[in-house]
């Protein structure tokens, strides 16, 4: 369900204007509610590798071991999870497949709606106006589809690229691995 579902933050815009809703307690309560949601997504995701044959599990662990063997590329990746305008069921099915540690994950997930939901209760005003444009266009605009496609497509191809052969080191000069 969480390609093509409608934002949360469409949701909770939603539930402030109709019901009046005490806005800190709506964007906490979203914010637990898509953080759990996601976490749940990445720990069933994460059943599918059990599924995956033993070269496709050395790959996905070439690729875990790649983002979160250095603290650059660690802080990085946390700072997609927490700023990302990137969908993020796909980027948790991700993290579930290439077994990545949650809890910091969601936490920064977490994070980053505290934030970004504050700023949209925060805009109701502006909402209420256009509540209607913004919801369809969240479900049929184009690029909004396009992008769900690609991104469910690069989650399949994760576990399918040869993450230990594009990973590992080699010799500039001869293209071998070191010895």
């Amino acid at each position: 369900m969480p390609a093509f579902a409608p934002p949360t933050w469409t949701i909770l815009v939603l539930f402030k204007l109709n019901w009046h809703l005490d806005p800190v307690a709506l964007v906490i309560t979203g914010a637990v509610a898509a953080g759990s949601g996601r976490y749940l997504l990445a720990l069933a995701t994460g059943r599918i590798r059990d599924r995956l044959s033993p070269h496709r599990k050395a790959g996905l662990q070439a690729a875990e071991n790649y983002l979160t063997g250095h603290k650059g590329r660690s802080l990085l990746g946390l700072a997609l999870f927490t700023l990302s305008p990137l969908p993020s069921a796909q980027l948790f099915e991700a993290a579930g497949l290439m077994d990545v540690p949650l809890l910091p994950v969601t936490t920064a997930f977490f994070a980053g709606r505290l934030v970004s939901y504050s700023l949209y209760i925060g805009a109701t005003r502006i909402a209420e106006r256009n509540l209607g444009s913004a919801f369809t266009a969240s479900l049929t605009s184009p690029y909004g589809i396009a992008i769900q496609l690609v991104l469910i497509l690069g989650v399949v191809m994760l576990a399918r690229i040869d993450w230990v052969r594009i990973l590992s080191p080699r010799d500039a000069a001869t293209g071998h691995e070191p010895e």
